[in-house]
């Protein structure tokens, strides 16, 4: 069940049952909210239905029983294709993109007849993570796709894409969850969180359930309530970014650092909503560098410690703007 995200589910439901289904939909909206779950709910569904036999039940929901699920479950779907970031054979990390060699082999596949029905799915996961060169190359099958072929491309920042790759797909839009949605999620993936911290955590997450897990299991709430306090009040004496860059430059805090780089740009995003003026201005400039900023440091290796503290200078330009030289 995918729970907050009923409008995005029915209107996938109605085209699938009637079979008047677009080949390509962009599952576009905030990180956390849904999209890739839901693609794989919904690949899932199609697969087990175009198999066989017909499914009594809502939106994209599936029997988990059924030899299909189960097989896209173990990854081993003949006629399921999910595309995202390798690791890297040398560093162990992910690499920095997905791929054109990833989406080459996904045309091979593409060539290829369907094997357990009529019926292919791919996913893309996420767009945002794919270089000019496989964007180009997946273009290509958009533009020319086989019959009975499903593309989910998960997109967290849909603007970002080649207008003409957009142009091509029908669009799904992933709202930020309700706080009651939120507590529902939380209540099965981390039910060891109960009463005020589980409160605590909605509160902090912004309508992202991912970010919310994240800040349960990476312990990131305190982190976020530093990096809200630069943003507001400016860190006059640089001792708040200090302590974030000391806390995440450690070795054994590689994966509060890889989460709290992801963090931070909707923190600024979150902010702006409520301002206005010069401050909105500032904002919006703060979000343009910390997204391009969390965007490249781990691309390029930049140091763990120093990247906090210039996401923290970022951070501290909202409320206190950088002097003219």
């Amino acid at each position: 069940m995918i729970i907050g995200q009923d409008r995005a589910v029915a209107q996938f439901a109605e085209a699938w049952a009637g079979r008047r289904l677009h080949h390509a939909w962009l599952l576009a909206g905030p990180r956390g909210v849904g999209k890739a779950s839901f693609a794989k709910a919904a690949a899932r569904r199609v697969l087990a239905e175009a198999a066989g036999p017909a499914i009594d039940l809502p939106g994209v929901d599936y029997p988990p029983d059924h030899p299909m699920v189960k097989l896209v479950e173990a990854g081993s779907h003949p006629d399921m294709r999910w595309l995202q970031r390798m690791p890297d054979e040398k560093t162990g990390n992910l690499k920095r993109d997905i791929t054109v060699d990833q989406v080459r082999t996904l045309g091979e596949f593409m060539g290829m007849s369907a094997a357990m029905s009529d019926w292919r799915v791919a996913v893309i996961d996420a767009m945002d993570d794919m270089a000019g060169a496989g964007a180009n190359a997946l273009l290509k099958m958009l533009e020319e796709p086989p019959a009975n072929t499903l593309f989910f491309l998960v997109a967290h920042a849909p603007g970002r894409l080649l207008p003409t790759i957009r142009s091509r797909c029908r669009r799904l839009d992933f709202k930020p969850l309700a706080d009651d949605a939120m507590a529902a999620i939380l209540d099965v993936d981390a039910p060891e969180l109960k009463g005020t911290e589980r409160d605590r955590i909605v509160g902090l997450a912004g309508g992202s359930a991912g970010r919310a897990l994240a800040l349960a299991e990476l312990d990131l709430a305190k982190l976020q309530e530093q990096a809200i306090a630069i943003l507001r009040r400016g860190d006059p004496t640089n001792q708040l970014r200090s302590v974030l860059a000391s806390e995440l430059g450690k070795k054994a805090s590689a994966e509060r650092y890889a989460a709290f780089l992801e963090l931070a740009p909707g923190l600024v995003a979150h902010e702006a909503r409520q301002l206005s003026g010069d401050k909105l201005d500032r904002a919006l400039d703060a979000y343009a560098k910390a997204r391009e900023l969390a965007a490249v440091a781990p691309r390029l290796a930049l140091d763990p410690a120093a990247t906090v503290f210039q996401l923290g200078n970022i951070l501290a330009s909202v409320e206190a703007p950088a002097p003219r030289r």
